[in-house]
């Protein structure tokens, strides 16, 4: 990853929801795990996810999570990317929200934080990935004004997942 990615992914951006702060202490990406688990049930223990978040912020990953009397409500996990496609991008791993608190617009107000975000960072766009079957997840983006561009196409090596 390059000197400047990594820089942006150490940057305090202004993100103007008070409800809303990254997750950068060991104690706070704990508290992400419980809400985390739910969009990636195949993270099946709190190290583990731990040591995963990690490496991925070596890539310059971070989770802006949604708080709300101490309890993490949704989070948001993203890093910053750059490609012949794109240039600079916000790329989007991770979007979900407690099953509890949906339809509080928590995903609504954590893309809308995304965005300052990428337009902060000087990024041309901001991209994320979701599965062909998750049509409510289509939905959704579709309402927050983000549009279908392409279609990936991947394939396990050596027997990984």
């Amino acid at each position: 990853m390059s000197k400047r990615l990594q820089e942006l992914a150490k940057t305090q951006w202004r993100i103007a929801d008070s409800a809303l702060r990254h997750a950068d202490a060991d104690d706070e990406r704990r508290a992400c795990y419980v809400v985390m688990r739910e969009l990636r049930p195949h993270l099946d223990s709190e190290d583990a996810f731990i040591e995963r978040i990690g490496r991925a912020a070596d890539e310059s990953y971070r989770i802006l999570a949604a708080w709300e009397g101490g309890q993490v409500m949704a989070l948001a996990g993203y890093r910053f990317q750059e490609n012949l496609v794109y240039g600079k991008f916000l790329y989007v791993d991770d979007l979900v929200s407690a099953e509890h608190a949906r339809g509080k617009r928590w995903g609504e107000r954590l893309l809308k934080a995304l965005e300052a975000v990428a337009a902060q960072a000087g990024c041309a766009r901001l991209v994320l990935d979701t599965g062909m079957a998750n049509a409510l997840a289509q939905r959704f983006y579709f309402r927050q004004g983000l549009l279908t561009g392409a279609m990936r196409f991947g394939k396990a090596i050596g027997g990984a997942a």
